[in-house]
């Protein structure tokens, strides 16, 4: 095994920082600082002189700090210069232990603790009259440190406790609170996040690779989404950074990223499955995202999906950016970015087609389009609409295919139809490329709904009528949609062209049940530590919220009807489609025998991996590198000519695979490597 000098330097580091902490000792409370305003609770009104943030520090387990305000109230020191802290203790209130659960301890080196990241989060409920205490594994020092209440809670905290030694710290090792990334964000003044139209001022900071890793920039901030906006209680959000990053590794260098809440989806994961679908289907641009732990204002906030927003950029919607400059053709016609948005009526640029099918701008933008742009795409789009209604639409040349690229949109189709998403055709994107007349769909968004998870379809699999679930009435369309994708499937050619699609992706294994299951039970591991937290925080495994058609007992149960419908859908979809598997082919004849220059280039050849990165070394040749699963299947595939770092590429997830290396001879080897 070969130990780079960050590993060996932070191992060093973290041997220091152990001894170190052998001097640790309790931190004096000479500086108490928090929310200035307690609760008297014999008459409810605010007070400054009963239940204080002094009674915190006085070693007394029958009094404590309770916060007339309900939520976003703390209590801590400040320690006059940074320390690092090694232990923490802290006591409840008696007969309000549970307030405690999920009240998160903090370090920060500014007063307004914008700066601030996690030092411990408490999983569990602590007991009443005694400290509990925790080991923190942090570097960084800390001038600033103190605990912060849970949501609604009025903090309600007897004891707190702090130890450590004076030292400025580094960064080799912050807490992380699962195995997911976190991700903290703080807002200036702790201003609250009141709408999806105003931006709010902030700092983000993103945790990874067990704590070893942190990015932090400043940040602004809103809510977004329709729906889940404003129907639930754990919020979405859109956040846009001050400087381009490639976030979590993720592949796009961009400032503008989003939060999922997927407060409906009780897995958490249909928005990843949908993704993971989309990119099996091989469509030109899948949004990437990661499941991950937020924390908003020191409060945990549970399992979010931080995922790219949809925009015209590299690794996005890959499209020639027009400026208002190009009014003429052939940059007139392009590139653009489109919505099919049953909520474009609140945008500030949209428009109606002739049929009344309301289309939203995703780009350009109301700040960067000029009226002979809107308008050529406005009546580019209603060509398209009429192509597909007119009489003539199956024609090959001037039927709906001259405005309608029918890959793009049959896998958008497929993904939309297995994945059972009612929502499919409800916020539909399309793009436009320059000197292409052709609408391209997809990216594939908004799937929260999908995998058994309306109740206006349930159950999907045995559903009457033998229909697509675009066509069900429980599925959303807005205006003509569903005419125009019923218009398509009269079409033999059309028809036949998915058929074919969807048995070449049957046939190579790259939609099966079993390796469907697997990305499942993928995420099913990598969410477990963190779907508990989350459920505890929101509390509503067991409740039906949104659309859920039902409830199954526990997250494992929520998993397992997952499962349970991807196993039906595959039957269902073979059997509309009419899939039968082809015959398996002749065995290719055997590679020539390794001559020993063959053997000398395998033997220099290293394949391994480390963080989200894939090293290929002693490569000088021309070499095939392919990927399979513990099954067989191949998940990826690449040509190189020379050594190479390959960020762990989709759809490779964590786990054990068998890498096959072919040289130009034909000649292979096989070697073992494990992503993390």
């Amino acid at each position: 095994m070969i130990f780079s000098k960050q590993w060996i330097f932070g191992i060093a580091l973290l041997f220091c920082i152990h001894a170190n902490a052998q001097n640790s000792q309790k931190l004096p409370a000479t500086n108490i600082i928090g929310t200035a305003v307690s609760v008297n609770y014999d008459n409810n009104t605010p007070s400054t002189t009963v239940n204080t943030i002094a009674n915190v520090f006085d070693g007394k387990f029958d009094t404590y700090f309770a916060s007339y305000e309900r939520s976003g109230t703390w209590v801590g020191l400040d320690l006059g210069e940074k320390h690092v802290i090694t232990k923490v203790a802290y006591c409840p209130r008696k007969d309000s232990e549970s307030r405690l659960q999920l009240g998160v301890i903090e370090g920060a080196n500014r007063l307004d603790f914008e700066d601030a990241v996690p030092l411990c989060l408490i999983t569990q409920t602590p007991p009443a009259n005694r400290m509990t205490e925790e080991t923190v594994n942090c570097s960084r020092g800390f001038r600033y440190v103190r605990y912060v209440g849970p949501y609604d809670v009025r903090c309600n905290i007897a004891e707190l406790e702090f130890w450590g030694y004076k030292g400025n710290g580094n960064d080799t090792k912050l807490y992380q609170t699962t195995n997911l990334p976190d991700v903290i964000i703080h807002t200036t003044n702790a201003a609250e996040i009141l709408n999806r139209e105003d931006y709010v001022r902030g700092t983000i900071s993103f945790i990874s690779e067990n704590g070893t890793k942190i990015h932090t920039d400043n940040l602004d901030i809103r809510g977004r989404g329709n729906a889940s906006w404003s129907m639930f209680p754990k919020k979405p959000y859109r956040i846009k950074l001050d400087h381009k990053s490639r976030v979590l590794g993720l592949p796009a260098n961009e400032r503008s990223w989003t939060l999922i809440n997927n407060y409906g989806d009780k897995t958490l994961m249909r928005n990843l499955l949908a993704f993971d679908l989309s990119q099996r289907l091989q469509m030109s641009y899948t949004p990437a995202g990661v499941p991950v732990n937020v924390y908003l204002n020191g409060e945990f906030k549970g399992c979010y999906q931080l995922c790219d927003h949809v925009e015209v950029a590299t690794n996005r919607v890959e499209v020639v950016k027009i400026t208002p400059g190009d009014i003429a053709m052939p940059n007139l016609s392009g590139g653009y970015c489109l919505k099919i948005d049953a909520y474009a009526y609140s945008e500030k640029l949209w428009f109606s087609s002739q049929s009344g099918i309301p289309v939203s701008f995703k780009y350009p933008q109301q700040d960067g389009i000029v009226s002979a742009q809107y308008n050529y795409i406005r009546s580019h789009f209603n060509l398209m609409e009429t192509a597909v209604f007119s009489s003539n639409y199956k024609d090959p040349v001037n039927g709906y295919r001259k405005y309608l690229d029918t890959e793009t949109f049959i896998r958008f189709f497929l993904v939309g139809e297995f994945s059972g998403n009612t929502d499919t055709y409800w916020q539909t994107f399309i793009y436009k490329k320059r000197g292409n007349d052709q609408f391209f769909w997809g990216p594939v968004w908004d799937s929260d709904l999908a995998y058994e998870n309306d109740n206006r379809t349930y159950p999907i699999n045995t559903r009457t009528g033998n229909e697509w679930i675009f066509a069900s009435t429980g599925s959303v369309c807005h205006g003509r949609v569903r005419e125009m994708v019923n218009r398509l499937l009269t079409d033999t050619e059309f028809v036949n062209q998915m058929k074919s699609i969807w048995a070449y992706y049957r046939d190579q294994k790259i939609i099966n049940e079993e390796a469907l299951l697997g990305v499942v039970d993928q995420y099913a591991i990598e969410l477990e530590a963190s779907q508990k937290l989350n459920h505890i925080r929101w509390g509503k495994l067991n409740e039906k919220v949104h659309q859920n058609p039902k409830t199954y007992g526990s997250y494992a149960g929520e998993v397992e009807n997952v499962k349970n419908y991807i196993k039906g859908r595959i039957k269902w979809m073979d059997n509309k489609l009419g899939y039968k598997p082809a015959p398996p082919p002749p065995p290719p004849p055997p590679p020539p025998p390794l001559t020993a220059t063959d053997e000398k280039y395998f033997k220099d050849v290293n394949v391994w991996a480390y963080a989200s990165n894939v090293y290929i070394e002693g490569i000088d040749a021309s070499t095939l590198v392919e990927f399979f699963d513990t099954s067989g299947n191949r998940i990826f595939s690449k040509m190189i000519h020379a050594d190479i770092i390959i960020p762990k590429p989709a759809p490779l997830r964590n786990g054990m695979y068998m890498v096959r290396l072919t040289n130009p001879k034909g000649n292979s080897k096989v070697v073992k490597c494990y992503l993390e």
